[in-house]
Protein backbone atom coordinates (compact mmCIF):
# COMPACT_ATOMS: atom_id res chain seq x y z
CA UNK A 1 0.00 0.00 0.00
CA UNK A 2 1.54 3.30 -1.10
CA UNK A 3 1.27 6.60 0.69
CA UNK A 4 -1.99 8.51 0.55
CA UNK A 5 -3.06 12.07 1.34
CA UNK A 6 -6.39 13.67 2.17
CA UNK A 7 -5.03 17.20 2.58
CA UNK A 8 -7.55 18.51 0.08
CA UNK A 9 -7.17 22.09 1.31
CA UNK A 10 -3.49 22.14 0.39
CA UNK A 11 -4.21 20.58 -2.98
CA UNK A 12 -6.64 23.39 -3.81
CA UNK A 13 -4.67 26.29 -2.37
CA UNK A 14 -1.38 25.19 -3.94
CA UNK A 15 -2.97 23.99 -7.19
CA UNK A 16 -1.28 20.61 -6.85
CA UNK A 17 -1.28 18.78 -10.22
CA UNK A 18 -3.41 15.63 -10.32
CA UNK A 19 -3.35 12.54 -12.51
CA UNK A 20 -6.84 11.15 -13.00
CA UNK A 21 -6.47 7.48 -13.96
CA UNK A 22 -10.19 6.90 -14.48
CA UNK A 23 -11.50 6.20 -17.96
CA UNK A 24 -12.12 9.20 -20.25
CA UNK A 25 -15.91 8.83 -19.98
CA UNK A 26 -15.64 9.24 -16.21
CA UNK A 27 -13.28 12.20 -16.52
CA UNK A 28 -15.54 14.02 -18.98
CA UNK A 29 -18.49 13.72 -16.59
CA UNK A 30 -16.61 15.46 -13.79
CA UNK A 31 -13.04 16.16 -12.73
CA UNK A 32 -10.96 18.83 -10.99
CA UNK A 33 -9.50 22.06 -12.38
CA UNK A 34 -5.85 20.94 -12.13
CA UNK A 35 -6.34 17.32 -13.23
CA UNK A 36 -5.11 15.66 -16.40
CA UNK A 37 -6.69 12.44 -17.65
CA UNK A 38 -4.05 9.74 -18.12
CA UNK A 39 -6.21 6.64 -17.73
CA UNK A 40 -5.18 3.19 -16.60
CA UNK A 41 -7.87 1.79 -18.92
CA UNK A 42 -9.63 3.43 -21.84
CA UNK A 43 -13.42 3.38 -22.15
CA UNK A 44 -13.60 0.13 -24.10
CA UNK A 45 -11.23 -1.70 -21.76
CA UNK A 46 -13.17 -0.48 -18.74
CA UNK A 47 -16.41 -1.61 -20.37
CA UNK A 48 -15.05 -5.09 -21.04
CA UNK A 49 -13.73 -5.45 -17.50
CA UNK A 50 -17.12 -4.37 -16.16
CA UNK A 51 -18.89 -7.04 -18.19
CA UNK A 52 -16.43 -9.67 -17.01
CA UNK A 53 -16.97 -8.59 -13.39
CA UNK A 54 -20.75 -9.02 -13.70
CA UNK A 55 -20.45 -12.38 -15.43
CA UNK A 56 -17.52 -14.05 -13.66
CA UNK A 57 -16.65 -11.96 -10.60
CA UNK A 58 -13.81 -9.79 -9.36
CA UNK A 59 -10.89 -12.17 -9.75
CA UNK A 60 -11.64 -12.84 -13.41
CA UNK A 61 -12.20 -9.12 -14.05
CA UNK A 62 -8.83 -8.24 -12.53
CA UNK A 63 -7.15 -10.88 -14.68
CA UNK A 64 -8.76 -9.44 -17.81
CA UNK A 65 -7.65 -5.94 -16.81
CA UNK A 66 -4.04 -7.06 -16.55
CA UNK A 67 -4.36 -8.84 -19.89
CA UNK A 68 -5.74 -5.74 -21.62
CA UNK A 69 -3.22 -3.39 -20.04
CA UNK A 70 0.01 -5.24 -20.71
CA UNK A 71 2.97 -5.14 -23.05
CA UNK A 72 3.16 -2.01 -25.19
CA UNK A 73 -0.14 -0.65 -23.86
CA UNK A 74 1.12 -0.80 -20.30
CA UNK A 75 4.45 0.73 -21.25
CA UNK A 76 2.79 3.65 -23.04
CA UNK A 77 0.55 4.46 -20.09
CA UNK A 78 3.38 4.28 -17.59
CA UNK A 79 5.47 6.50 -19.87
CA UNK A 80 2.67 9.12 -19.91
CA UNK A 81 2.53 9.12 -16.09
CA UNK A 82 6.30 9.27 -15.87
CA UNK A 83 6.53 12.26 -18.21
CA UNK A 84 3.81 14.17 -16.35
CA UNK A 85 5.36 13.45 -12.93
CA UNK A 86 8.82 14.45 -14.13
CA UNK A 87 7.32 17.75 -15.35
CA UNK A 88 5.17 18.11 -12.20
CA UNK A 89 7.08 16.53 -9.28
CA UNK A 90 4.29 17.21 -6.75
CA UNK A 91 1.64 15.39 -8.84
CA UNK A 92 -0.81 13.05 -7.11
CA UNK A 93 -2.80 10.12 -8.51
CA UNK A 94 -6.47 9.33 -8.04
CA UNK A 95 -9.22 7.05 -9.31
CA UNK A 96 -12.88 7.05 -8.28
CA UNK A 97 -12.67 5.75 -4.71
CA UNK A 98 -8.91 5.54 -4.20
CA UNK A 99 -8.98 1.79 -4.66
CA UNK A 100 -7.43 -0.75 -6.95
CA UNK A 101 -6.97 1.38 -10.06
CA UNK A 102 -5.09 4.20 -8.34
CA UNK A 103 -3.13 1.75 -6.17
CA UNK A 104 -1.91 -0.13 -9.22
CA UNK A 105 -1.19 3.09 -11.10
CA UNK A 106 0.67 4.41 -8.06
CA UNK A 107 2.85 1.29 -7.89
CA UNK A 108 3.71 1.37 -11.59
CA UNK A 109 4.32 5.13 -11.66
CA UNK A 110 6.47 5.05 -8.52
CA UNK A 111 8.63 2.28 -9.97
CA UNK A 112 9.04 4.26 -13.19
CA UNK A 113 10.13 7.54 -11.56
CA UNK A 114 12.20 5.90 -8.83
CA UNK A 115 10.35 7.37 -5.88
CA UNK A 116 6.96 7.04 -4.23
CA UNK A 117 4.10 8.99 -5.78
CA UNK A 118 1.17 9.66 -3.48
CA UNK A 119 -2.48 9.05 -4.29
CA UNK A 120 -5.64 10.68 -3.00
CA UNK A 121 -7.22 8.88 -0.07
CA UNK A 122 -10.81 8.16 -1.00
CA UNK A 123 -10.17 9.23 -4.60
CA UNK A 124 -12.44 11.44 -6.65
CA UNK A 125 -15.46 10.70 -4.49
CA UNK A 126 -13.86 11.95 -1.27
CA UNK A 127 -12.41 15.06 -2.90
CA UNK A 128 -15.73 15.85 -4.58
CA UNK A 129 -17.49 15.55 -1.19
CA UNK A 130 -14.97 18.00 0.30
CA UNK A 131 -15.58 20.51 -2.49
CA UNK A 132 -19.37 20.25 -2.23
CA UNK A 133 -19.16 20.98 1.49
CA UNK A 134 -17.32 24.17 0.61
CA UNK A 135 -20.20 25.40 -1.54
CA UNK A 136 -22.03 26.07 1.72
CA UNK A 137 -21.61 29.76 2.64
CA UNK A 138 -21.37 29.05 6.37
CA UNK A 139 -17.61 28.54 6.21
CA UNK A 140 -16.94 31.77 4.27
CA UNK A 141 -15.39 34.60 6.25
CA UNK A 142 -15.21 37.27 3.55
CA UNK A 143 -18.16 39.64 3.11
CA UNK A 144 -19.89 39.41 -0.28
CA UNK A 145 -20.34 42.53 -2.39
CA UNK A 146 -22.36 42.37 -5.61
CA UNK A 147 -21.60 44.55 -8.64
CA UNK A 148 -24.72 45.31 -10.66
CA UNK A 149 -25.38 47.44 -13.69
CA UNK A 150 -27.15 47.53 -17.02
CA UNK A 151 -26.17 45.16 -19.81
CA UNK A 152 -22.95 46.37 -21.43
CA UNK A 153 -21.93 48.58 -18.52
CA UNK A 154 -18.57 46.83 -18.23
CA UNK A 155 -19.04 44.88 -15.01
CA UNK A 156 -16.73 42.09 -16.11
CA UNK A 157 -14.09 44.60 -17.25
CA UNK A 158 -14.28 46.20 -13.81
CA UNK A 159 -13.93 42.88 -12.02
CA UNK A 160 -10.79 42.12 -14.00
CA UNK A 161 -9.18 45.14 -12.35
CA UNK A 162 -9.62 43.62 -8.87
CA UNK A 163 -7.89 40.72 -7.12
CA UNK A 164 -10.63 39.85 -4.61
CA UNK A 165 -13.14 38.58 -7.18
CA UNK A 166 -14.90 35.28 -7.69
CA UNK A 167 -15.64 35.44 -11.42
CA UNK A 168 -18.84 33.43 -11.82
CA UNK A 169 -19.03 34.02 -15.57
CA UNK A 170 -15.48 32.81 -16.14
CA UNK A 171 -16.13 29.70 -14.03
CA UNK A 172 -19.33 28.99 -15.97
CA UNK A 173 -17.75 29.95 -19.33
CA UNK A 174 -20.74 32.13 -20.12
CA UNK A 175 -21.36 35.85 -20.24
CA UNK A 176 -24.62 35.58 -18.36
CA UNK A 177 -27.09 36.85 -20.98
CA UNK A 178 -29.17 35.38 -23.78
CA UNK A 179 -26.26 36.18 -26.10
CA UNK A 180 -23.65 35.02 -23.61
CA UNK A 181 -22.58 31.66 -25.03
CA UNK A 182 -18.96 31.22 -26.06
CA UNK A 183 -17.94 29.11 -29.01
CA UNK A 184 -16.62 26.39 -26.66
CA UNK A 185 -19.26 24.77 -24.44
CA UNK A 186 -19.95 25.39 -20.79
CA UNK A 187 -18.51 22.94 -18.27
CA UNK A 188 -20.74 20.17 -16.98
CA UNK A 189 -22.75 21.11 -13.90
CA UNK A 190 -20.45 18.87 -11.84
CA UNK A 191 -17.35 20.62 -13.16
CA UNK A 192 -18.96 24.01 -12.61
CA UNK A 193 -19.54 23.10 -8.97
CA UNK A 194 -16.02 21.71 -8.58
CA UNK A 195 -14.47 24.81 -10.14
CA UNK A 196 -16.67 27.16 -8.12
CA UNK A 197 -15.75 25.48 -4.84
CA UNK A 198 -12.10 25.62 -5.90
CA UNK A 199 -12.35 29.39 -6.48
CA UNK A 200 -14.11 29.98 -3.16
CA UNK A 201 -11.49 28.01 -1.22
CA UNK A 202 -8.63 29.87 -2.90
CA UNK A 203 -10.37 33.19 -2.24
CA UNK A 204 -10.75 32.40 1.46
CA UNK A 205 -7.16 31.21 1.69
CA UNK A 206 -6.05 34.63 0.42
CA UNK A 207 -7.84 36.16 3.49
CA UNK A 208 -9.65 38.83 1.51
CA UNK A 209 -12.15 40.63 3.76
CA UNK A 210 -14.39 41.24 0.73
CA UNK A 211 -15.63 38.87 -1.98
CA UNK A 212 -16.71 40.74 -5.10
CA UNK A 213 -19.08 38.99 -7.50
CA UNK A 214 -21.12 40.06 -10.49
CA UNK A 215 -24.89 40.19 -10.17
CA UNK A 216 -25.93 36.93 -11.82
CA UNK A 217 -28.99 35.45 -10.14
CA UNK A 218 -29.13 31.67 -9.88
CA UNK A 219 -28.26 30.73 -13.45
CA UNK A 220 -25.19 31.55 -15.49
CA UNK A 221 -26.16 30.23 -18.87
CA UNK A 222 -27.35 26.68 -18.34
CA UNK A 223 -25.34 26.23 -15.13
CA UNK A 224 -26.81 27.06 -11.75
CA UNK A 225 -25.48 28.10 -8.38
CA UNK A 226 -26.41 26.09 -5.28
CA UNK A 227 -29.42 27.62 -3.54
CA UNK A 228 -27.55 28.53 -0.30
CA UNK A 229 -25.00 30.53 -2.29
CA UNK A 230 -27.74 32.25 -4.28
CA UNK A 231 -29.38 33.34 -1.04
CA UNK A 232 -26.01 34.39 0.39
CA UNK A 233 -25.25 36.67 -2.56
CA UNK A 234 -28.85 37.92 -2.76
CA UNK A 235 -28.59 39.29 0.78
CA UNK A 236 -25.35 41.17 0.04
CA UNK A 237 -24.85 44.89 -0.51
CA UNK A 238 -25.01 45.99 -4.14
CA UNK A 239 -22.89 48.49 -6.04
CA UNK A 240 -24.46 49.99 -9.12
CA UNK A 241 -22.04 50.55 -12.02
CA UNK A 242 -23.30 53.41 -14.18
CA UNK A 243 -22.04 53.68 -17.74
CA UNK A 244 -23.27 56.04 -20.53
CA UNK A 245 -25.20 54.38 -23.33
CA UNK A 246 -22.59 55.16 -25.98
CA UNK A 247 -19.94 53.34 -23.92
CA UNK A 248 -22.28 50.42 -23.25
CA UNK A 249 -22.88 50.02 -26.98
CA UNK A 250 -19.12 50.07 -27.61
CA UNK A 251 -18.39 47.54 -24.84
CA UNK A 252 -21.10 45.23 -26.17
CA UNK A 253 -19.85 45.66 -29.73
CA UNK A 254 -16.26 44.91 -28.72
CA UNK A 255 -17.24 41.66 -27.00
CA UNK A 256 -20.18 40.30 -28.95
CA UNK A 257 -19.09 41.41 -32.43
CA UNK A 258 -15.35 42.07 -32.69
CA UNK A 259 -14.09 39.44 -30.23
CA UNK A 260 -16.83 36.92 -31.05
CA UNK A 261 -16.26 37.16 -34.80
CA UNK A 262 -12.54 36.61 -34.27
CA UNK A 263 -13.30 33.47 -32.24
CA UNK A 264 -15.63 32.09 -34.89
CA UNK A 265 -13.12 32.83 -37.64
CA UNK A 266 -10.39 31.05 -35.69
CA UNK A 267 -12.54 27.91 -35.54
CA UNK A 268 -14.44 28.02 -38.85
CA UNK A 269 -12.02 29.92 -41.08
CA UNK A 270 -13.68 31.64 -44.05
CA UNK A 271 -17.10 30.44 -42.84
CA UNK A 272 -16.59 32.06 -39.43
CA UNK A 273 -18.53 35.25 -40.10
CA UNK A 274 -21.59 33.34 -41.29
CA UNK A 275 -21.40 30.98 -38.32
CA UNK A 276 -21.25 34.01 -36.03
CA UNK A 277 -24.37 35.42 -37.72
CA UNK A 278 -26.20 32.13 -37.21
CA UNK A 279 -25.23 32.15 -33.54
CA UNK A 280 -26.57 35.69 -33.06
CA UNK A 281 -29.75 34.75 -34.89
CA UNK A 282 -30.16 31.77 -32.60
CA UNK A 283 -29.77 34.01 -29.55
CA UNK A 284 -32.40 36.41 -30.92
CA UNK A 285 -34.77 33.52 -31.56
CA UNK A 286 -34.48 32.40 -27.93
CA UNK A 287 -35.88 35.75 -26.77
CA UNK A 288 -38.36 36.19 -29.63
CA UNK A 289 -41.46 35.92 -27.43
CA UNK A 290 -40.14 38.49 -24.97
CA UNK A 291 -39.10 40.83 -27.77
CA UNK A 292 -42.44 40.65 -29.51
CA UNK A 293 -42.94 39.96 -33.21
CA UNK A 294 -42.46 43.50 -34.54
CA UNK A 295 -39.33 44.25 -32.51
CA UNK A 296 -37.84 40.83 -33.30
CA UNK A 297 -38.35 41.46 -37.02
CA UNK A 298 -36.86 44.97 -36.82
CA UNK A 299 -33.71 43.87 -34.96
CA UNK A 300 -33.25 40.93 -37.33
CA UNK A 301 -33.43 43.32 -40.28
CA UNK A 302 -30.84 45.62 -38.72
CA UNK A 303 -28.61 42.62 -38.03
CA UNK A 304 -28.90 41.40 -41.64
CA UNK A 305 -28.18 44.86 -43.05
CA UNK A 306 -25.12 45.20 -40.83
CA UNK A 307 -23.91 41.76 -41.87
CA UNK A 308 -24.40 42.52 -45.57
CA UNK A 309 -22.64 45.86 -45.17
CA UNK A 310 -19.70 44.17 -43.42
CA UNK A 311 -19.39 41.63 -46.25
CA UNK A 312 -19.34 44.40 -48.85
CA UNK A 313 -17.09 46.92 -47.07
CA UNK A 314 -15.28 44.97 -44.33
CA UNK A 315 -16.68 47.60 -41.94
CA UNK A 316 -18.37 46.16 -38.84
CA UNK A 317 -19.29 49.25 -36.82
CA UNK A 318 -22.78 49.34 -38.33
CA UNK A 319 -23.62 46.44 -35.99
CA UNK A 320 -23.85 49.04 -33.23
CA UNK A 321 -27.30 50.00 -34.57
CA UNK A 322 -29.02 46.74 -33.64
CA UNK A 323 -27.03 46.53 -30.42
CA UNK A 324 -28.31 49.94 -29.34
CA UNK A 325 -31.92 49.00 -30.10
CA UNK A 326 -31.55 45.76 -28.16
CA UNK A 327 -30.07 47.53 -25.14
CA UNK A 328 -32.65 50.34 -25.03
CA UNK A 329 -35.79 48.41 -25.91
CA UNK A 330 -35.12 45.00 -24.36
CA UNK A 331 -32.38 44.87 -21.76
CA UNK A 332 -32.89 48.25 -20.09
CA UNK A 333 -36.61 47.82 -19.29
CA UNK A 334 -35.89 44.32 -17.98
CA UNK A 335 -33.10 45.61 -15.76
CA UNK A 336 -35.24 48.51 -14.49
CA UNK A 337 -37.88 46.00 -13.42
CA UNK A 338 -35.33 43.86 -11.60
CA UNK A 339 -33.77 46.93 -10.01
CA UNK A 340 -36.95 47.67 -8.07
CA UNK A 341 -36.24 44.65 -5.89
CA UNK A 342 -32.63 45.69 -5.25
CA UNK A 343 -32.87 49.41 -4.59
CA UNK A 344 -32.71 49.02 -0.84
CA UNK A 345 -29.48 47.01 -1.12
CA UNK A 346 -27.58 49.56 -3.24
CA UNK A 347 -24.88 51.15 -1.08
CA UNK A 348 -22.98 52.98 -3.82
CA UNK A 349 -23.32 53.94 -7.46
CA UNK A 350 -21.02 55.61 -9.94
CA UNK A 351 -18.73 55.20 -12.91
CA UNK A 352 -16.07 52.53 -13.21
CA UNK A 353 -13.26 54.51 -11.55
CA UNK A 354 -15.52 55.64 -8.73
CA UNK A 355 -16.78 52.11 -8.10
CA UNK A 356 -13.25 50.73 -8.23
CA UNK A 357 -12.10 53.30 -5.65
CA UNK A 358 -15.05 52.51 -3.38
CA UNK A 359 -14.42 48.75 -3.50
CA UNK A 360 -10.73 49.19 -2.72
CA UNK A 361 -11.63 51.38 0.26
CA UNK A 362 -13.92 48.65 1.55
CA UNK A 363 -11.22 46.03 1.06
Amino acid sequence: MGKTTKDFHRIVVEDVPLIDVRAPVEFSAGAFPNAVNLPLMNDEERHLVGIRYKQQGQESAIALGHELVSGGVKEARIAAWQQFINENPSALIYCFRGGMRSQLSQDWASAAVGREVQRLEGGYKAFRTYLMEHLEPGWLNSRPLVVGGRTGSGKTLLLHRLNNVVDLEAIANHRGSSFGRFINPQPTQINFENNLAWALIQHEAATHPLMVVEDEGRHVGSRYLPKPLVEYFAAADVIQLETPLIERVQITFDEYVTAAQASFSAVYGDDGLFQWLEDIRGSLSRIRKRLGGERFKRINQLLQKAYDHQLETDESSVHKRWIEVLLIEYYDPMYDYQLENKKQKIVFHGGADEVLKYIKQQS
